[in-house]
């Protein structure tokens, strides 16, 4: 394990932590104040990156597809608000999972519908097409180091907005109370649809930086949902800080793990019997990283008050 291919690889989990906070982010305000289960939030993570990749190759400009990606998918969320997911908050979580299920193939079908079953290319920005040395040696992927920064950015804009503002307190006051918001003159219908399309659009910033790394394809955001609920139960249900702290802790997790497990192994076993034991185990950390955290926390680490 050299020093460089550490360094690079905890790169490579600050990056995907930050990625999943983005998705993670609106889906803990949802699940927090609405009280709703939402699989079909990495549906909007789909949509995010294939309208930007649409709009980036018919434009011709990156910045563009991500500027176009982001109040669109908002635009979205807020048609689906409106007309499928207003009526479930008074359901049961058991039918709140089987109609936002029901979305996901509504989502995969109409996005095969309008840009066809195979997988849109999104190419890097030329301005970022190249590595930064970020020490002696050691050259990294400027796009990754821009999507880390920009998940940083929005994390602190985040927190400024819960914190700092009005709607932050009217959100802070939803997760913790939410008839009492409403009893005292708060449109709680409005403030859903806030957060919901807030939500929506933090997820569809996550697909365009994800487009040049991944593929954009049909489902990719089922693939991503479960890492994100991980996410959700170990910073705590509801919790911007959580969320952020526990994306990191699952992206490092799974990124290193991945990396340098099999390579442990292969001291004190074979290297095929290493690669086996290794990959599976890598595949397990998150969930072992959230059952530990459980143990120790069952409300998760940050758990909002009230």
């Amino acid at each position: 394990m050299s020093p460089l291919l550490l360094l690079e690889q905890t790169l490579n989990g600050l990056q995907f932590g930050v990625m999943l906070f983005l998705i993670a982010a609106g889906l803990t305000l949802v699940l927090g104040i609405m009280n709703l289960v939402n699989l079909a939030h990495g549906s909007l993570y789909m949509v995010g990156a294939f309208v930007c990749a649409w709009a980036a190759r018919e434009s011709g400009s990156f910045l563009i597809g991500l500027i176009a990606a982001l109040p669109a998918t908002a635009a979205v969320a807020v048609v689906v608000e409106l007309l499928v997911v207003r009526r479930l908050y008074a359901r049961d979580h058991l039918d709140q999972v089987l109609a936002t299920f029901g979305l996901i193939l509504f989502f995969n079908e109409a996005t095969k519908m309008i840009w066809g079953a195979r997988p849109l290319r999104l190419d890097l920005p030329a301005f970022l097409n190249g590595t930064v040395e970020i020490l002696p040696g050691a050259p990294y992927p400027a796009f990754r180091l821009t999507v880390i920064g920009v998940g940083l950015a929005v994390a602190l804009g985040l927190y400024l907005l819960v914190a700092r503002t009005r709607l932050g307190m009217l959100i802070r006051a939803g997760a913790s109370n939410r008839e009492m918001v409403s009893a005292l003159g708060v449109d709680i219908d409005r403030l859903y649809t806030l957060v919901f399309a807030l939500g929506a659009a933090l997820t569809a910033l996550a697909g365009a930086l994800a487009g040049p790394i991944y593929a954009v394809e049909i489902g990719m955001g089922e693939t991503v949902l479960i890492p994100v609920f991980v996410v959700i139960v170990i910073g705590g249900i509801g919790s911007i800080r959580g969320a952020f702290v526990a994306a990191l802790l699952v992206g490092l997790t799974f990124v290193l793990g991945r990396a340098f497990l099999p390579g442990l192994f292969e001291l004190f076993l074979g290297p095929s019997a290493a690669s086996t034991l290794g990959s599976a185990l890598s595949a397990m950390a998150i969930y072992i990283l959230m059952a530990a955290v459980l143990i120790w926390r069952p409300r998760g680490l940050f758990p909002p008050h009230g």
